[in-house]
């Protein structure tokens, strides 16, 4: 389930420089006999900061710089010396350390009575001052704060004791000799230290963010606090024994009471305003194990139950924080990856159990040091306390897609190689090996995981379509395409807006009626409460950075949770679309403002790569898409104005627009990934030839797209229902492709009808589907184009006694058939009695023309004045895209047809 990557090795990057150092004076094998290396902290910069004895006994203290790749001694002590707590400030011109008196042995893990706590100069002399000297354990650490200065004279030094409480020291350094960095009035250090809590039962340091996180059993006004944070947390009633030092030291001393007497707890923030407290409290004899988290950015927690075997009744479950996620872990029990955002359905959180609930960490969760989210909000960073090994942490794409993959292994396609591999099946790929049966519920949250971890590893994507391509039939409980699009557009929204969980979609789940079931996991019962949200006090108005966002965000969940229907919804659009369509043809400011909206995300769309345009999309003017684009545009502008007014105009109409092309991006990127994959190129688009199988799969993975969409009522790339009808023909039997027709399945275009008339041949087959498809045409373009026609049946057609609207008239004259000459006369020769009927003073000249033939006189009279007509009168043309349409050809249409009708002569 987790993915390392190894940062830092003890071994490795220190012990093996020492052993080079040292074997300078003596041989190696004494140096190895004599190193004890072992990790002291970890600063805010990476640099981990470790001690070890040398080979004449002393100890010396050395950071390691994980960008440099570089050693450096800092402190060296004459004798051996047993350092339970270090800390360097940033400019390294101070040292703290804490030294406790041990006898050796083993008895080094327990904790002593006895701690001396120091502070060094280091650079460039070595002033020693004694901060404390206690009979309890205490832990140093640097305030790091975010500075480009390269010299800052002020250092802030925390110490926490574990009696109880934590004291700030407040070090002014001053410059002497324009080298020599020295505390100013070193003796009056402990008597301006600050105080900053007492009682303290549990304590947790995040060395990334620089914050203290503790809890106590009563606050203290007179502490100097600007502004407070009141969470309240209903705790189990076994209190807290002792402090525990969570993220602040590595050596991991044991007490004598047993581990699983205490509570653990922890806490997890994100930058963007996130924040989530975590706690288990101790095992007990009932095979059940609890534990709770508090989504406090969210106003509501969870405790979840968990069926555990007694063997682990010991063992804390291990909280990791991996990007938006949360994961419980208990060895040889459970793993659950929470969702921390998309919490409201249990589905979209993964639970493994048994033999599936392996983790990928080296040891047990008590031998592992959660040491903070790295930068990027992704991975995470883990200490390996037995190797003194530091790991990122991050999920394990691989993994994911075996779950995906459990009924089904996947097959191997070979892809272009500019587009790179495109299946998942590589050595060692375990897609091959999973379970027989997964539920839904596993599939969507593993899904999910995986589409977040897209934007960390793009070919990612290319292995999701893939399995959409495989498991194109939807699931009992979700559509894997909807789920695809959602998820994706949430994930390229969410980065910079945390309030945006709330109000745009994630998931098809709540558009649809399904069974609680499969939104439930099986073995895990889960209680869900709602927390009064967190509550500043003091100068809030102040707060900047994650405590703005943490405040706008629990203020806009008060709001949100008041109002109705918060999360955006595009399906309730589909009867605004309806209307809009049928008003297409009365032009008004409305359509006009549509329109621009639409050009806005087609422009947008059109700047990205299409990749040779290997896919005809994009390509054609299509009405009804345009107008649904534009709505949609409007709508969701609409929707963020009037619930996250906060993020101005300009960065919700940015988002909007972004938000709306990358949806049909996505859309033509899954039929790029088709084409691909099954090689298809332009012969697709020629409907003299049948399809082939991989014509038939990549037909049949657009009709789900097109399902998927409709459900949701989410516009299509211009050009998609084309290429629908193109494949249709090609894929379909003619009875079978009339009746996607009627059912709505396919849509009627011009540029499709187009190439059916011009492309196919006269044969009695593509001509009885020319009919069948003109008969059609009438209805289709009445709801797509607005233009008022005459639903006139297949007889009509055939005996050519029908009026054509305008757009169907340059559908039919592309049709070289002697119904569509017939209809063409008939229409030419209405326009020009229409014409005659407004003229007066029309003289009949009578006159004979050349090239007229008096075999049959009603046909030479009618003839005569069309000639007349046309000379006096200049009737319009009824088709003006066609020349060629005057007495003659009306002539020549009524001979031609009377001669089909008498048997003389084929069509």
């Amino acid at each position: 389930m987790i993915k390392l990557k190894p940062k830092f090795d003890l071994d490795r990057d220190v012990v093996s420089d020492i052993f080079e150092k040292e074997a300078t004076v003596r041989s190696v094998k004494d140096c190895s006999a004599a190193l004890d290396a072992r990790i002291l902290n970890i600063e805010r910069d990476g640099g981990v900061l470790y001690s070890w004895v040398g080979a004449t006994g002393t100890t010396r203290i050395g950071k390691y710089d994980p960008k440099k790749k570089v050693n450096k001694l800092l402190y060296t002590f004459d004798q051996q010396a047993c350092i339970s707590s270090c800390s360097i400030n940033k400019e390294e011109t101070l040292l703290a350390v804490s030294l406790t008196q041990r006898s050796g042995g083993e008895e080094r893990f327990k904790p002593t009575s006895k701690c001396l706590t120091l502070l060094i100069e280091i650079h460039p002399i070595n002033n020693t001052k004694v901060l404390k000297a206690v009979d309890c354990l205490v832990r140093v650490q640097f305030l790091h704060p975010e500075t480009d200065r390269n010299s800052v004279l002020e250092s802030h030094l925390l110490l926490l004791a574990e009696d109880g409480y934590v004291d700030q020291y407040h070090v002014l350094l001053t410059m002497r000799e324009g080298y020599r960095v020295v505390m100013v009035n070193p003796e009056r250090l402990t008597k301006l230290a600050e105080r900053i809590a007492e009682d303290v039962g549990w304590v947790q340091w995040d060395r990334h963010t620089q914050r203290l996180y503790y809890l106590t059993h009563r606050f203290y006004p007179s502490h100097n606090c600007e502004t407070v944070l009141e969470l309240q947390l209903e705790l189990p009633t076994i209190p807290f024994s002792t402090v525990r030092f969570v993220n602040l030291g590595f050596d991991h001393y044991y007490e004598e009471r047993s581990e699983q007497e205490c509570i653990r707890m922890e806490v997890f923030t994100n930058k963007i305003g996130s924040m989530c407290v975590c706690y288990s409290p101790p095992g007990n004899k009932a095979e059940e194990r609890t534990y709770t988290v508090i989504f406090a950015h969210k106003g509501c927690s969870k405790t979840l139950r968990v069926p555990s075997n007694r063997a682990s009744a010991h063992i804390h479950p291990l909280f990791l924080p991996i990007g938006y996620y949360l994961l419980v872990y208990l060895p040889g029990n459970f793993l659950h990856c929470i969702n921390t955002r998309q919490q409201e359905m249990l589905c979209h959180s993964l639970f493994l159990s048994g033999q599936d609930a392996r983790s990928g960490l080296p040891r047990e969760s008590s031998d592992v040091v959660v040491l903070g989210v790295e930068d990027g909000d992704s991975a995470t960073a883990l200490l390996d306390l037995a190797s003194g090994r530091i790991y990122s942490a991050d999920l394990s794409s691989a993994f994911l897609l075996q779950i995906l993959y459990a009924d089904n292994p996947p097959r191997s396609v070979d892809l272009p190689a500019r587009r790179g591999p495109g299946r998942v099946s590589e050595p060692g790929d375990p897609a091959v090996t999973g379970p027989a049966r997964r539920p839904d519920a596993q599939r969507l949250a593993a899904l999910h995981c995986l589409l977040v971890s897209v934007g960390q590893e793009p070919e990612l994507e290319v292995k999701i379509i893939d399995w959409l391509c495989d498991n194109v039939p939807p699931f009992e409980s979700f559509d894997q395409i909807q789920e695809f699009i959602l998820a994706s557009l949430y994930r390229i929204s969410y980065g910079k807006f945390l309030s945006l969980d709330k109000v745009l979609p994630y998931s098809s789940v709540f558009d649809k009626e399904i069974t609680a079931a499969p939104l439930e996991v099986p073995g895990v019962s889960c209680d869900t409460e709602l927390h009064a949200n967190p509550i500043f006090r003091g100068k809030a108005r102040s707060l900047q950075g994650f405590w703005s966002e943490l405040q706008w965000n629990t203020d806009k969940i008060k709001y949100l949770e008041a109002v109705p229907n918060p999360r955006y919804r595009n399906s309730p659009i589909k009867a605004d679309w309806d209307k809009l369509r049928s008003e297409r043809r009365r032009p008004s400011s409305c359509l006009k403002h549509i329109e621009e909206n639409t050009k806005k995300v087609l422009s947008m769309v059109d700047t990205w790569s299409l990749d040779k345009k290997m896919v005809p999309l994009f390509l054609e003017e299509d009405p009804e898409q345009r107008a649904l684009i534009g709505l949609m545009v409007d709508k969701l502008r609409e929707h963020l104005k009037i619930h996250l007014p906060r993020l101005g105009k300009k960065k919700i109409d940015s988002l909007v627009v972004n938000y709306v092309a990358k949806l049909l991006e996505l859309i033509r990127h899954l039929l790029e990934y088709v084409w691909l994959k099954y090689n298809l190129g332009p012969c697709v688009l020629c409907l003299t030839q049948r399809g082939s199988p991989a014509e038939w799969t990549a037909f049949y993975f657009m009709c789900r797209i097109l399902e998927a969409t409709r459900c949701l009522c989410l516009p299509l790339p211009c050009g998609f229902h084309t290429l629908l009808a193109v494949l249709g023909v090609r894929c379909l039997p003619q009875h079978t492709f009339l009746q996607y027709l009627d059912h709505g399945l396919l849509q009627l275009t011009e540029t499709f009808v187009r190439r059916l008339m011009a492309d196919l041949d006269n044969s009695d087959v593509n001509e009885k589907l020319k009919f069948s498809v003109l008969t059609r045409l009438s209805e289709e373009l009445e709801v797509i184009l607005g233009f008022i026609s005459l639903k006139l049946p297949s007889r009509q057609i055939a005996h050519g006694s029908c009026n054509w609207p305008p757009m169907e008239q340059r559908i039919y004259q592309l049709w070289d058939h002697p119904v569509t000459s017939a209809s063409i006369s008939r229409d030419y020769v209405k326009t020009v009695f229409e014409k005659l009927n407004k003229k007066k003073g029309f003289v009949f000249t009578g006159k004979e023309k050349p090239g007229f033939r008096p075999d049959f006189l009603p046909l030479t009279y009618l003839t005569q004045i069309l000639s007349d007509v046309e000379q006096q009168v200049s009737a319009l043309n009824p088709f003006e895209e066609q020349e060629n349409v005057d007495a003659r050809f009306v002539e020549e249409t009524a001979l031609k047809q009377t001669l089909i009708l008498l048997g003389i002569q084929e069509k």
